[in-house]
């Protein structure tokens, strides 16, 4: 399953719901046919960018339709919707009407293959069917509108402030060693301006990409080819040094054209927020592949994300108040946003206190058309 909780499998889910979930192919092939034949601008639009975040957004419907399930729709403690638009702001020449239309023939095609295939929904059913992609409509355009807005402009001045720390360590141990530091301290002042001199180097790095993500600016990526299920191992087995069991990798392997480096970064960023902010019951990554896109989801049970602040924690600098006592910056999510974005794709996050929090990084597997040469 695809749907944005990181649901492993159909247990727990109705009869309906499994059905739902059996003609998902048919729907989209209906799908991206009338759309390549109705929609202007969408015929030369690629495969992966077309379908970008919808084949969650449809197990999410899938997830709705059981009774009594968390989900009392395919937008509930998400904002895959809002990813959609996002991604159609930055991917295509679509005008807000163009999102409209897609969602309409997204309906028809649903209620089509159902017809066909003799699924039969209930008035209330239908309901939760329909009920979803209205939401979807509407956040995808609230995004969409938002995106073509100026990007917000914002100082630096946090990282610039912490850069004081281990500037003053470089600055202290070397005076130590310039004044005449005994034999036996000098290997230990060494290593500690050695140190610093590297946290440096990767605030330095930091603060140039968050300058470029903050002006609406594409990473500038190196594309490879390689294995992200390893890259996700690597980065659990590094967040699992002291605490054991602390993360765990779930899903295939998918071999793709990536910034590795980009890639580990964002991983990064996502697992230390899980582990941060999660209820010390380990953080879980998962990998998956469809339609031409890869998945990569990390998540943690405890407490959610506050409905009014799923929009805001991608935002350059913003800082939940109730956090305060976390260390951080305000970065971490904008450049994992800005990583998605970079490769052509997106990030969306799934919070509720029945489910855990859920981010999801939702790119092409090959990513080399959507990624400007250098």
């Amino acid at each position: 399953m695809l749907a944005s909780d990181q649901k492993m499998n159909q247990n727990g889910l109705s009869a309906t719901s499994k059905q739902v979930l059996a003609m998902r192919d048919a729907v989209f092939a209906e799908w991206e046919s009338q759309v390549r034949l109705l929609i202007k601008g969408a015929q030369h639009i690629l495969h992966p960018t077309l379908l970008n975040t919808l084949p969650v957004f449809y197990d999410n419907i899938a997830e709705a339709l059981t009774p009594n399930h968390p989900r009392d729709e395919a937008t509930s403690n998400n904002d895959i919707a809002a990813a959609h638009g996002d991604e159609r702001a930055r991917m295509t020449s679509y005008e807000p009407e163009q999102i409209v239309q897609e969602y309409q023939l997204f309906r028809d095609a649903f209620s089509r293959v159902a017809d066909e295939q003799g699924v039969v929904l209930s008035r209330a059913e239908w309901s939760i069917v329909n009920g979803s992609i209205d939401t979807a409509v509407r956040e995808s355009i609230r995004k969409f509108t938002s995106m073509h807005e100026s990007f917000r402009h914002q100082m630096a001045a946090a990282l610039s402030h912490d850069m004081r720390s281990p500037l003053s360590v470089v600055i202290t141990a070397a005076h130590l060693l310039t004044i005449g530091a005994t034999p036996e301290r000098t290997p230990a002042i060494a290593q500690k301006i050695l140190d610093n001199g590297h946290r440096l180097g990767t605030m330095i790095e930091e603060l140039l990409d968050a300058l470029s993500f903050n002006r609406g600016e594409r990473l500038a990526l190196d594309l490879s080819q390689f294995n992200v299920l390893e890259l996700a191992r690597q980065v659990c087995s590094d967040a699992s040094i002291g605490t054991p069991g602390a993360c765990t990798v779930v899903g295939s392997a998918v071999t793709g054209y990536w910034c590795e480096n980009s890639l580990r970064r964002a991983l990064e960023n996502l697992v230390i927020n899980a582990i941060k902010y999660g209820d010390g019951k380990g953080v879980q990554i998962k990998i998956d592949e469809a339609h031409g896109r890869m998945l990569i989801s990390v998540h943690n049970s405890g407490n959610p994300i506050a409905d009014g602040h799923r929009g805001q924690i991608f935002e350059y600098l913003w800082r939940d108040g109730s956090t305060k006592s976390k260390p951080g910056w305000g970065i971490g999510l904008p450049f994992v946003k800005s990583v998605a974005e970079s490769h052509g794709g997106s990030v969306a996050v799934d919070s509720s206190a029945a489910s855990g929090t859920t981010f999801l990084i939702d790119i092409p597997v090959d990513c080399r058309p959507f990624v400007p040469e250098a």
